[in-house]
């Protein structure tokens, strides 16, 4: 058996030499795979066995004394690696030792014992002698797994044992329900130190939280007469002012059907991370609008709704800044580039709408894929041409109004970029990338389709904020089904819609 590390310099510092403070270091010994020597089988000696056995039930001691009470005995009846010998102390007895307690009455006989100890170069307690201790034996609260030593630097072992009390009948025993949990919660996570660290502080934020139940409850009582409130105030102004339901009636259709597909869409988007841009391009396309002003009213609803993700992610340390730089630059080229591009060809919507459709289809069936693929447990080489990336997922998103998550983010971790962090990165670049791209549409576009666009940027503005909690309760992998069908069966019939009027 491999010694303790031992200290050449062991002998006791004069008294007042001692550095004020408690210097004493905590450790937590593996009882069970160390050898104990102890010495002294009488009511001291009955103690520190204790102490050793219900910390450790495996740990292997030798026990030396000329007189053993029975009580050792009878705690000893059912742990087969101790030892007991019943005879006179002799330096020999420490041969095999790793680390020694003497405790015994006879104060001659412990300053041999550490003696002998030293000798071998063995860390030694000597009972209710401090001055003689090369370490402690503290106070211990056990929950489980989860042990707190308490020490008073050998100043009054009394203190030890009340605050000792105090902890144990106020620390609840399903701590160590707790400590399960997180240990098997930990075992799951995936990624670096620092995303470890970020889960875990949000499962164990409620153990500080004194009334987690009540301020949870708190928050949706504000947000339900919120909402409440506005009900009330548009009902009255419905019923009672001509004026208020004479406006309501002339909105143009087009911005309620928008309206509700804008929030639907950023709820699918806060699901899965990506889809805003596809299903709204496929939703515009088949509402005849061109591809062009499709592609405009995404960026321009995507400025509002990606800021506040972007800036939640970027609350929440989510953003890996280097991929950020890599990704922003190239990025805007590809996104101004995409916009100048297909805005010019808009007096040719006729022939680029089926294109875009076509695409739209491409990604409704790798969004319908995904939602089947099983997740392979295997290491993947970094993606290394993040700026190339950044720079083709601009330029597709801005020509076929949608595709930077689809594209962009589903690359970043299928080559070994963390989601997480991937997913941060990716909504924050989003909202520079949809900036851009919608300066170039207004710039060069003379018409828009203002209530579908107005719709598409109030709903994914409303359903922002929610979009995350919601989604925790859906499974991800229905929406992703859902989303592939929809965007497959609305680009067939608009490819379809084309077909017929050549043929």
């Amino acid at each position: 058996m491999t010694s303790l590390p031992r200290n050449n310099h062991i002998t006791p510092i004069a008294e007042a030499e001692i550095p004020q403070g408690n210097q004493l270091f905590p450790v937590f010994l593996k009882l069970n795979q160390l050898h104990t020597v102890l010495i002294g089988g009488g009511n001291v000696g009955l103690e520190k066995l204790t102490a050793l056995l219900q910390n450790s039930e495996q740990a292997t001691v030798s026990i030396v004394a000329e007189q053993i009470l029975p009580e050792i005995y009878e705690l000893t009846a059912n742990h087969p690696q101790i030892k007991i010998t019943q005879k006179s102390f002799s330096e020999n007895d420490l041969d095999n030792a790793d680390i020694v307690i003497a405790a015994t009455a006879n104060n001659v006989l412990n300053e041999q014992i550490r003696q002998a100890a030293h000798a071998r170069k063995l860390l030694i307690n000597v009972a209710d002698k401090p001055a003689l201790c090369d370490f402690y034996l503290g106070s211990i609260v056990k929950k489980g797994d989860l042990k707190i030593a308490i020490s008073t630097n050998g100043k009054s072992p009394t203190v030890a044992k009340r605050l000792k009390q105090v902890l144990a009948e106020n620390l609840p025993n399903e701590l160590d329900t707790t400590l399960q949990q997180i240990s098997a919660l930990r075992n799951t996570l995936t990624g670096d130190f620092a995303s470890k660290v970020i889960a875990l502080n949000k499962v164990t934020a409620s153990l500080v939280d004194p009334k987690p139940v009540k301020k949870k409850n708190f928050k949706w009582l504000i947000w339900g007469s919120i909402i409440f409130a506005l009900a009330v105030a548009l009902t009255a102004l419905w019923y009672n002012e001509p004026g208020f339901r004479m406006y309501a009636e002339n909105i143009h259709p087009t911005f309620y059907y928008f309206l509700g597909a804008g929030f639907v869409f950023a709820m699918v988007d806060g699901a899965i991370g990506m889809s805003y841009g596809v299903t709204s391009t496929a939703f515009s396309l088949s509402m005849g609008i061109s591809p062009a002003s499709a592609s405009m009213a995404v960026h321009l609803s995507e400025i509002m709704s990606n800021g506040i993700a972007g800036w939640m992610h970027y609350r929440m340390g989510n953003v890996n800044w280097k991929m950020f730089k890599l990704l922003i630059i190239p990025g805007i080229i590809g996104a101004a580039v995409g916009a100048a591009l297909i805005s010019s060809l808009e007096h040719y919507a006729m022939y680029t709408k089926p294109l875009v459709s076509v695409y739209t289809l491409i990604l409704g069936s790798v969004i319908l894929s995904k939602a089947f693929k099983t997740a392979k447990k295997k290491s993947a080489d970094k993606i290394k041409r993040i700026s190339l990336l950044g720079l083709g997922g601009g330029f597709i998103d801005a020509v076929g109004g949608g595709g930077w998550g689809s594209i962009v983010l589903s690359s970043l971790i299928a080559g070994g970029r963390h989601p997480r962090f991937s997913l941060g990165t990716v909504k924050l670049t989003r909202f520079f990338i949809a900036m851009i791209g919608s300066l170039v549409f207004l710039t060069m576009l003379n018409g828009a389709p203002w209530s579908a666009i107005a719709g598409l940027i109030i709903g994914s503005a409303l359903a922002a904020p929610i979009a995350a909690r919601i989604s925790n309760r859906i499974s991800v992998k229905v929406i992703m089904v859902a989303v592939g069908i929809i965007v497959i069966l609305v680009s067939v019939k608009s490819i379809a819609g084309f077909l017929m009027k050549v043929l």
